[in-house]
């Protein structure tokens, strides 16, 4: 299967000849002429298995590869995505341990090379050098993969692929389970990978008028899988038991105030002394918008809606974060239905839904709202109950707006609460309103169509 030198030496000076005048191949010119030969030994072989398949064209290709990386690790970026084919295809093809090993330190010296080389993509480098660490070495290389991978969060968690993000915490939990670390690290970092998954989900929004609906649906499965995942730690008994000790240690400890609030806030924790105090300590050490955003949260647990109005209103002139705005509406939406104001609730809630309009939950919390006040709109002559029909409407919007599971589930139990609430045939027969006809909610200003049981 060799290539004959002839031929090596006819696409040496007819493809490689131009193009290595052309750029910087990270060596030497006398290292550069040194590799000619073994480059074009690597790239016909990879010709020949992108033709063919045939794993033995991987075989002849690796040993010249190799030479090529180690000495020129900018020759191409197709070096790098070339050897992930190579030297994964001889790991799937190999029984023999020693040979497994050398494949494997290969592979991942490949990666370090390739950080040498282009350094601007350390973070994604890591995550896939973490990634093969865990695949390949699965035990034995937990604490290897698990300490990569938080280094690719450190540097750009914020550019790495939603895939990777999930399995920096799968990873994280492993460590955890392994004895490596307390049962707080899975909880810390839930709360990163959770914020950068949101953050990739905002992303495909930022097109308003081509947002890209099916990578936010991807994402929005990790998210449902992290969740999934974190699902044992997350309830709320045992996040206090995760923190309450931490706390009366160093009760003015600002970046465990935080982390406390704000994973309580995530899990719906919010009835509990220990966010109290928490979210009281912290503003009081450090007022700013997002802690007044947690008053806020406080006092509608404590169902002192005027203050959480107070807090909430300050809270969203100051907030510059499109998560914590959206999250301030929805809670100031809360705020003013606890007071009564029907209309103030659904206008924030509608400024949660333009603030993040991959979200359904602003149309659920209007549908909900619709059926809390349903008697605004007893001049309907059926007792209010054309509200079910405008809640029944946000729900749907809710569907079409967010595929999410939670999302779906809630909207269709919302529209079984409202198709029970429908006037019966008769009764609206009686008042002149027709199944299918346009209808204008009185006291909501809704226009809908009438729905009967």
């Amino acid at each position: 299967m060799k290539t004959p030198r002839l031929i090596l030496t006819a696409i040496l000076l007819t493809s490689i000849g131009i193009s290595s005048s052309a750029q910087n191949w990270g060596c030497t010119d006398e290292e550069r002429e040194s590799i000619l030969e073994d480059l074009s030994v690597y790239q016909t072989s990879m010709s020949g298995f992108k033709t063919s398949k045939d794993p033995r064209y991987l075989e002849e290709a690796y040993p010249h590869w190799k030479v090529v990386v180690e000495k020129c690790p900018k020759q191409s970026k197709n070096l790098y995505i070339n050897g992930d084919k190579i030297v994964n295809g001889l790991l799937a093809k190999t029984t023999d341990e020693a040979k497994r090993e050398e494949y494997i330190n290969a592979l991942l010296a490949m990666h370090d090379k390739r950080i040498e080389a282009y350094p601007n993509d350390k973070a994604e480098i890591l995550a896939k050098k973490a990634k093969d660490i865990d695949v390949l070495k699965k035990d034995a290389g937990l604490k290897e993969s698990y300490e990569t991978y938080s280094e690719a969060i450190r540097l750009g968690g914020e550019k790495l692929d939603a895939f990777y993000i999930y399995q920096y915490f799968m990873v994280t939990v492993k460590y955890v389970r392994a004895g490596f670390a307390e049962p707080t690290l899975v909880v810390d970092n839930y709360d990163i990978a959770s914020d950068l998954l949101e953050k990739e989900v905002q992303e495909c929004y930022k097109d308003t008028l081509n947002p890209d609906t099916t990578r936010a649906a991807q994402i929005r499965e990790s998210i449902s899988n992290v969740e999934a995942v974190f699902s044992p730690y997350a309830n709320c008994e045992q996040l206090v038991e995760i923190y309450k000790q931490k706390f009366e240690a160093t009760p003015d400890n600002v970046e465990l105030l935080k982390k406390i609030t704000n994973i309580m806030m995530k899990k719906g924790c919010t009835e509990d002394p220990l966010f109290f105090d928490a979210t009281e300590k912290l503003y009081s050490l450090e007022p700013s918008p997002v802690t007044a955003m947690r008053m806020g949260q406080m006092s509608i647990s404590k169902k002192k809606y005027s203050d959480a109005v107070k807090y909430l209103n300050d809270a969203v002139k100051g907030l510059t974060e499109k998560k914590d705005i959206y999250k301030a509406y929805i809670l100031l939406g809360h705020a003013n239905s606890g007071l009564g104001s029907m209309g103030a609730a659904r206008g924030a809630f509608y400024d949660a839904a333009r603030t993040d309009p991959s979200k359904g939950e602003p149309y659920l919390c209007i549908a909900q709202l619709y059926m809390k006040f349903h008697s605004v709109a007893s001049g309907d002559g059926i007792n209010g109950r054309s509200a079910y029909w405008a809640a029944a409407d946000k729900a749907a919007r809710a569907k079409n707006v967010d595929n999410s599971p939670e999302t779906v589930a809630a909207a269709n139990r919302i529209i079984g609460q409202c198709t029970s609430g429908y006037p019966k045939k008769a009764d609206a027969f009686m008042v002149d309103l027709i199944d299918g006809h346009s209808f204008t909610v009185p006291g909501i200003g809704e226009t809908t169509t009438v729905r009967t049981r």
